[in-house]
């Protein structure tokens, strides 16, 4: 015959070295396949190859330079031409012109610079109302529309002078009785009206809305909403500014180049000088002095085009003019917002702004004036609440006087705030605006100038909250911390109203986490406990208890510090809201995860986190996101595997049955706590290096008795699978035979169970590659695998012969002869006088039968079988298609 009928024989020892590649030393000199390879420009302008590139690493520069554009020299002819052609190109050209100039604005103060945009939301959030608002509209006239092309131009002057008249006279509409989110739709519909306006060229219709919306700003009747309307009508203000900025731009392109950035004003064409001489003449004419200030400072930019020192003139002019606005809300948020533009246009020019703070004090005292009284008596608005109505504008002037200010200036403005009365309000804007350094180095003298604060005008409480802000940022001098933190807390404890009392207490834990023990730590909590329980106060304040918790796991990374504190885990009972509990569950255990450097057993660390596990376990039901609980799951695992008690492997061992009752409803946990008893029962046989005494092999079986027990609790068919033969293995590595028999058994049982679709990652995939690959493991596992005795020879194998044969396989695919391949090469294997590998102290079947004459037999009976089944299925490939 000449076939052969059995296993090729092989000698696994010395095949290696028969087979093995010839190693031949290599010289690869300058040359390596890994280097990059550095393109040189060329200096020469022919087209000459040599020199233009290089394979050498003589050049540094990793940047790779095209040698075809280099000779050019950057001037495509073709990119000519078709600019040349292409209108669409001028446009672009100016857009990223403009892009790129609005970068450099932004960039004109540091990235160290708040911006306003960042302000914003928070005073629309902070300044709300529930009364009725008033707003007057402008109605375009018919005269507002574009005159046609054949008009005169005198005719057209005159009629845009007649439609601003007609405008200071009143062709306007008042709409009553709106409420703050109606207000704040129309505010935006005059937004967009003036767009429109603006892009179908009917510029006069879109300064008159800009005047409209600035003469809102005059008027104070719902006054505890005027930061907000503020807010909203410099929107449209900004944008007119930009509008009328770029439009002049546009008519300096000269032959489709625009202006560089740092442009001259000679460099301007006279076109664009006129039109931007004729909005400022437009908006001279105008004759209220809010809207005239409004409008000119939105576009106090263009004067760029008129004259290199007109910004430096207007500035000082306008500053003037504040001191024509009687009401004093109205004149400090006009001084804002030329602060604002002012920073946009010429950081530079510091002096403006200075005169317009200085100018602001001197007025100061208006505030406490009768007519302001008045005022309030008849909105029902108390002082307190009216002095934080300046707060954003005062906060925003000095942000911008304090930015990168010498230390000398700040001082003289300090000093100048201290000599005025009543000045709570100016000193909370101080502590807002400067430098946390600058407040931090003086808190003591802070601490004075707040007590001597009238209590009846600006709450104490807030100017001690805007303290802890900075203290929060920088260090005060050593020696006075604990004077500044008993002198705050005097005043905070007192406080009645809860949600005052949390806002200040919130500030300063960071002070004291920061600076003090847990001593102190333990204290402040206490207090907080105190104040909040009554009530049930807690309830309204999550936030604030959150950023508590935050801020003392910042700072205190020694858990079992942390959980000595006594008032902590009382502290967390306060949070009775499940879906907040469960979130300061997860910021405690992301927190232990990533400091916790070394596993530990204290007993105090132990119980604390476990109980935190359990409320994140317990608040998962049905209606639990997957990718929720795949967080806690990942969460509890990262605790779990922080745990060790040394070389007390029963304690171990009982803590992980203990963390199975707990956790059951999470899937991944249970999984790890399998992966960590395996490895226990590892761990064990490292110790006894692999001789086991009683007592140990007594462990070892609980161990292997645990993952016995769990694995059928968990639902995914591959995860068990997997688990069965990774724990089979594992009690056959720790000599527990019977158990191993056991796993795989219960294994190749579960086979037939296997679905044809399974979900991976949310999608339904075959899973018969799945399945391939776990039957190529297994296979691999059972080559050492003795025989039971009682069993007969090859008992798995061929149990797992059989569920392969009755398996319901897809039509036309090759997998189960892919699978019978597999099992060829076991069975090779079988027949080998000494197995490729062995488990320690395991006997396998070359071992129990020692090439007898039967087994063999076997093993051939069975490899006949398999190619019987091979050469079938190549059959039936041979008759379809």
């Amino acid at each position: 015959s000449c076939f052969l009928r059995h296993a090729r024989s092989r000698t696994y020892v010395s095949e290696p070295d028969v087979c093995k590649l010839e190693s031949v030393p290599l010289d690869f000199g300058d040359y390596h396949p890994l280097k990059p390879i550095t393109v040189t420009e060329s200096k020469t302008k022919k087209m000459n190859r040599k020199g233009s590139t290089s394979s050498t690493s003589s050049s540094s520069s990793s940047s790779m330079i095209d040698p075809l554009s280099s000779v050019l020299d950057g001037t495509d002819p073709l990119s000519l031409f078709a600019a040349a052609a292409d209108p669409m190109t001028t446009a672009a050209a100016m857009d990223s012109a403009r892009k790129k100039r609005d970068k450099d604005d932004s960039s004109a103060v540091g990235t160290d610079f708040e911006p306003w945009s960042s302000k914003r939301g928070e005073i629309l959030a902070r300044y709300t109302t529930t009364e009725k608002l008033s707003i007057n509209l402008y109605m375009g006239s018919e005269k507002g529309k574009a005159t046609t092309a054949g008009s005169a131009v005198s005719e057209k002057v005159r009629t845009r002078l007649e439609e601003l008249d007609d405008l200071e006279e009143g062709s306007q509409k008042e709409l009553l009785n709106l409420t703050q989110q109606d207000y704040m739709n129309r505010i935006e519909e005059l937004n967009q009206s003036l767009k429109d306006a603006w892009s179908s060229d009917q510029k006069v219709k879109a300064l008159k809305i800009v005047i409209q919306c600035s003469k809102l700003l005059s008027d104070t009747t719902v006054i505890q909403f005027y930061p907000s309307k503020f807010v909203l009508i410099t929107d449209i203000l900004d944008t007119f500014g930009k509008l009328v900025y770029e439009r002049i731009l546009s008519m300096c392109m000269d032959s489709r180049v625009s202006l560089p950035d740092n442009f001259s004003p000679e460099s301007v064409n006279d076109t664009a000088k006129e039109t931007c001489l004729n909005w400022f003449f437009k908006i001279a004419s105008i004759r209220e002095l809010i809207p005239r200030f409004y409008v000119e400072a939105a576009i106090l930019k263009c004067n760029k085009f008129l004259s290199k020192t007109g910004i430096l003139e207007c500035l000082p002019r306008l500053t003037s003019m504040i001191r024509g606005i009687g009401d004093p809300l109205v004149a400090v948020y006009a001084r804002a917002y030329l602060c604002r533009v002012g920073m946009e246009v010429a950081p530079q020019l510091k002096e403006s702004l200075n005169k317009n703070f200085f100018d602001f004090l001197l007025t100061f005292k208006q505030i406490h004036g009768d007519t302001v009284q008045n005022q309030l008596v008849v909105q029902c608005v108390e002082i307190p609440l009216y002095l934080t109505l300046y707060s954003p504008a005062i906060d925003w002037i000095l942000q911008c006087i304090a930015y990168r200010a010498p230390e000398a200036l700040l001082t003289e403005m300090m000093e100048r705030c201290k000599k005025l009365g009543n000045n709570a309000l100016l000193l909370n804007s101080v502590m807002s605006a400067f430098r946390a350094e600058f407040i931090a180095a003086r808190s003591m003298d802070f601490i004075g100038m707040i007590k001597e604060c009238d209590e009846s005008g600006f709450p104490k409480h807030l100017l001690f909250r805007s303290l802890g802000l900075n203290l929060a940022l920088a260090d005060p001098p050593e020696n006075d911390r604990l004077q500044i933190l008993n002198e705050a807390w005097k005043v905070i404890t007192k406080l009645k109203n809860p949600q005052d009392y949390i806002n200040c207490a919130e500030v300063w834990v960071e002070y004291t986490c920061r600076h003090f023990t847990k001593r102190e730590v333990n204290t402040v909590l206490a207090d907080v406990i105190k104040h909040m329980t009554p009530d049930r106060a807690f309830e309204d304040a999550y936030p604030q208890l959150q950023s508590i918790i935050q801020k003392v796991i910042t700072y205190i990374h020694d858990f079992s510090l942390l959980f000595s504190v006594e008032k902590f885990l009382p502290f967390l009972d306060m949070f009775q809201k499940e879906s907040v509990r469960v979130e300061v569950c997860k910021c405690i255990m992301e927190s232990f995860i990533k400091h916790q450097q070394e596993s530990t057993k204290d007993p105090v660390i132990l119980n604390a986190l476990l109980h935190i596990c359990k409320t994140m376990h317990d608040s998962v039901n049905a209606l639990t996101l997957e990718d929720e609980k795949r967080m806690l799951a990942a969460l509890i695992n990262g605790f779990i595997k922080l745990v060790s008690f040394g070389r007390n492997f029963e304690q171990q061992l009982s803590f992980y049955v203990e963390a199975r009752s707990m956790f059951c409803n999470l899937e991944p946990v249970l999984v790890q706590l399998i992966h960590s008893v395996n490895q226990l029962a590892m761990e064990t046989r490292k110790v006894m290096k692999g001789n086991h005494s009683r007592k140990t092999a007594a462990f070892v079986r609980a161990c292997v008795a645990f993952c016995f027990i769990t694995i059928p609790s968990l639902s995914s068919i591959f995860t068990r699978l997997n688990l069965y033969l990774h724990s089979g293995q594992v009690a056959l590595a720790n000599q527990c035979l019977s158990q191993a028999d056991a796993f795989f058994k219960a294994a190749v049982s579960l086979v037939p169970e296997v679905p044809k679709m399974i979900s991976v990652d949310g999608k339904m995939r075959p899973s018969d590659t799945f399945l391939l690959e776990f039957l190529c493991n297994f296979f691999s596992t059972l080559l050492v695998v003795p025989d039971h005795p009682e069993q007969g020879v090859l008992f798995l194998v061929r149990g797992l012969l059989n569920v392969i044969q009755d398996y319901s396989w897809e039509d036309n695919s090759d997998d189960k002869i892919r699978i019978y391949t597999n099992v060829l090469h076991l069975l090779s294997a079988m027949t080998q006088e000494a197995y490729i590998y062995h488990v320690d102290k395991v006997d396998s079947n070359d071992a129990l039968y020692g090439g007898d004459s039967k087994f063999l037999a076997e093993i051939n009976k069975l490899c006949e079988t398999v190619i019987a089944q091979i050469l079938d299925h190549l059959k039936t490939l041979g008759k379809e298609e």
